[in-house]
């Protein structure tokens, strides 16, 4: 059996695959997935059960905060060593270490007795996960190089990594109404189970970039740069924007980033070859990702809020009012992946999906204190859903298409870090932004009054959610001027062979 892949002039190449290597790809495409989710899941499923968290182990509102920020904090700034580490050791090694860790440092959450044992769980999870993120998604791109069946895989890969944080929720609200908030993390272990099985059976330790070395330099620098960029967003969120905490931080990340850049020009073995950057339809792809990850929480964070807090939904009935929002994510994500990109490019259906979702958000505004789910929230979830389907996983496949297979997991890394800083930059501002609003509104007005109060919670939902389809608008603006013109080619030199 042979497999096809485009060269730079469009000619069809073959990539010879073992006998029985289609059937392979799709259960190892399965593997891929059910790790990627159960990576994707941890960023909000704990978030329903908190409540229930704080009341069993007794800690302060104050670090509430800190379940969530300390596993987005060493996800964020070790993701690009993790990328490399694949490059470097393997990346079946790494998605085994990866999910194993995942799976170990879950159950000891699960099992925790204190704050303390719980904040340093969710941030040894956010390690491993920076390691098995990445290699998930090399892995995904050295296996698939035939364009039809490589797009089909992203359509699959990009649904989970849009609609995860919605799966995340329903799937907390349903452990924690029917068995306990420590079900939210041992979840994970029983995932792993499945995910190391399949790994293991299925996946080949190519090392494609074993005679590099790791930039030791540029390591720290990325890592501490990303740290204090996410930690300085999520100090704007709980202080504000005016303290020390939030613009200090704030500025030495934007500092340790641009030094970073500049050694990664000087670097012998730099960590992320700016190579993987500069190129246009690359660099677009990537702003896309880091667009749509902010703009997502305003569907996803203050739509939890409204449901829950002003139509009185249950936990696990709030994940459940997500779900037709993933269900036109899917179906987007296949038609824009499948059908749209290879045919009429990206430079109009990424653009097109970011304008789908900006009008999704806009009418979302719409809602009041006694809209209906039905009639002010459902069809706005949907057109929501189907724009982000069309952006975030042909984003995804063209951000990671045509790098040399020694640049994969690093590539991949990238495309994490920037739906992971995206969503980090989004939850500041747009909480920022609501709770402005919501401070607006009542001045001048009686805040013991209920239906004032209700009133400024409406007000500061609102408000974000305008923000967020001015921010899919602009990414709507930007990746129509930054992508070329017509139907993206994989060249044949940059091209990963299949390994099976």
């Amino acid at each position: 059996m042979s497999q096809k892949t485009l060269t730079e002039s469009g000619q069809e190449g073959a990539v010879e695959a073992p006998a029985g290597a289609s059937t392979k790809r799709w259960w190892i495409l399965a593997v891929i997935a059910l790790a990627q989710l159960m990576v994707v899941l941890d960023a909000t499923i704990v978030n329903i059960a908190l409540p229930s968290a704080q009341a069993d182990l007794g800690f302060s509102d104050g670090n509430r905060q800190w379940i969530v920020t300390a596993y987005a904090l060493a996800f964020a700034s070790l993701l690009l060593l993790g990328g490399r580490i694949a490059d470097l050791f393997g990346r079946k090694t790494a998605f085994l270490v990866g999910v194993v860790g995942f799976a170990a440092v879950s159950a000891l959450g699960g099992a925790a007795t204190n704050f303390e044992m719980l904040v340093t769980a969710r941030a040894l999870q956010g390690a491993f996960g920076a390691l098995l993120a990445p290699a998930a998604l090399s892995l995904l791109n050295t296996t698939f190089t035939d364009a039809r069946e490589r797009a089909r895989a992203f359509s699959v890969y990009g649904a989970i990594a849009g609609a995860g944080g919605a799966v995340g929720l329903l799937l907390g609200g349903v452990l924690t109404d029917a068995l306990d908030w420590r079900w939210t993390l041992y979840v994970n272990v029983v995932i792993a189970v499945v995910a190391f099985a399949g790994g293991w059976l299925l996946l080949h330790n190519h090392r494609d970039a074993a005679n590099s070395k790791l930039d030791v330099p540029g390591t720290v620098l990325v890592a501490a740069g990303l740290f204090s960029l996410v930690y300085g967003f999520s100090n704007a969120e709980t202080h504000d924007w005016n303290a020390p905490e939030t613009w200090g931080f704030l500025i030495a990340g934007g500092v340790l980033l641009v030094a970073f850049a500049w050694w990664q020009t000087r670097a012998a073995h730099p960590l992320l070859p700016l190579r993987i950057l500069l190129d246009r339809n690359r660099a677009a792809s990537f702003l896309a990702v880091l667009i749509s990850g902010g703009g997502m929480f305003g569907v996803f964070l203050f739509l939890t809020y409204y449901l829950q807090l002003n139509l009185g939904f249950s936990p696990t009935k709030t994940g459940v009012a997500f779900l037709p929002m993933v269900a036109a994510l899917m179906v987007a994500a296949q038609i824009g992946t499948t059908m749209l990109v290879p045919r009429i490019g990206p430079k109009a259906v990424i653009p097109l999906g970011f304008a789908v979702a900006a009008v999704g958000m806009a009418w979302l505004t719409g809602i009041g204190v006694g809209s209906s789910y039905l009639s002010a929230v459902l069809p706005q979830l949907i057109v929501t859903g189907f724009g982000l389907g069309l952006v975030m996983p042909p984003a995804m496949q063209l951000a990671t298409g045509g790098v040399a297979a020694e640049d994969a997991g690093v590539a991949s890394a990238t495309v994490n870090a920037m739906q992971q800083v995206g969503g980090s930059i989004g939850t500041a501002l747009l909480s920022t932004l609501a709770a402005s609003a919501a401070t607006d509104y009542l001045a001048g007005k009686d805040p013991s009054n209920k239906l004032v109060q209700a009133q400024a919670t409406i007000e500061s939902y609102t408000a974000a959610f305008w923000w967020s389809a001015g921010l899919f608008a602009a990414g709507a603006l930007i990746t129509f001027l930054l992508f070329r013109r017509g139907v993206p080619e994989l060249d044949a030199d940059a091209a990963p062979v299949v390994h099976i």
